[in-house]
Formats: structure tokens, sequence, C-alpha cells
């Protein structure tokens, strides 16, 4: 049998089935292929509304019912994802202008790159207002306000 649970609004929606690890809801995960089909109902039978096209690219899970994840990305399109097409792995993408790679956690460390918005990045790890990322051969921190794919009080290892 299987629990449910849903807020007028469309705020949450949870489905698991019996024995089925139940991670957080929400969290952010990445994409794990090139070509995601963002769908409007949880199923293939439903249209789909947007393709996303950026491997890796992180999105916030926002809810799930059985395999189907319902996801949003950084621009705010939301849409339903087959659990397959998402992976694990945190990844994080530069908003808003040009940001700094600093060496060091600091706000006076050494700039060692500047990112465009849309820069795709793998989450490192998080210290309070501060994320280390890797992207490429770059690997720097940058401020966890420049960046969308991590919650304001989460702590990555």
């Amino acid at each position: 049998m299987s629990a449910a649970a849903l807020l007028a609004g469309g705020a949450r929606l949870s489905l698991a089935a019996e024995g089925e690890a139940s991670l957080p809801v929400p969290r952010f995960v990445s994409l794990h292929a090139d070509k995601v089909n963002l769908r409007a109902g949880p199923g293939d039978r439903y249209p789909i509304e947007w393709v996303l096209t950026r491997k890796e690219m992180p999105v916030e899970i926002t809810g799930q019912l059985e395999h189907w994840r319902r996801i949003r990305d950084w621009e705010g399109a939301t849409g339903w994802v087959h659990e397959r097409m998402l992976s694990g792995k945190r990844a994080v993408i530069v908003k808003g202008g040009v940001r700094p790679f600093f060496r060091q956690p600091e706000p006076d460390a050494a700039v060692i790159a500047r990112a465009e918005p849309g820069v795709i990045g793998r989450l490192v790890e998080c210290r309070s207002a501060w994320c280390k990322i890797e992207t490429g051969d770059i690997s720097g921190w940058v401020r966890r306000s420049d960046v969308w794919g991590v919650y304001p009080e989460e702590t990555v290892p």
C-alpha cells in the first residue's frame, strides 16, 4: 500500500511504495542525460511541455509519485520526469552576473577565475556562505548566494 500527502496549491506531493527508501522532498539532484522530457504529469501518457538539454544541470525535486519525480529547474520550469533521468550527483549553476571563483572561502582571497551566468559546476562542499565547485579544470570557492542548486543552510560534505 502507498502513503500519499497532497497539499492544496501543488505545494507537495509524495508517494512512496512500501519498503522504498524515502529521501527528503524537496531536494536537489542533477540531470543524468543530455535530453530530458519534462512532462505535464507523472507518466509517459502525459504531454511533453519542455525538453531540458543540459546533462548535469541541477534541478530540485518537489514531488514524487512511484518512479516519477516532479522537478523545477533554475529558471522555474516545472514538470515530471522518470527517476532514471536523474542523478544523485550534486551540481550548481551560476546565477546573476559574472561571478568570481576564489582560491579560498574568503572575500579577500585571490580570484582564480570568473564564471558567466549559466555555467554548471560539480558541487564539492559548502561551508556557511561559501561553496567549493569544480568546472572543467577550475576548482574554486563561490559565494553560496551566487549559485542555484544548494539550500541556504544546507551542509554539503
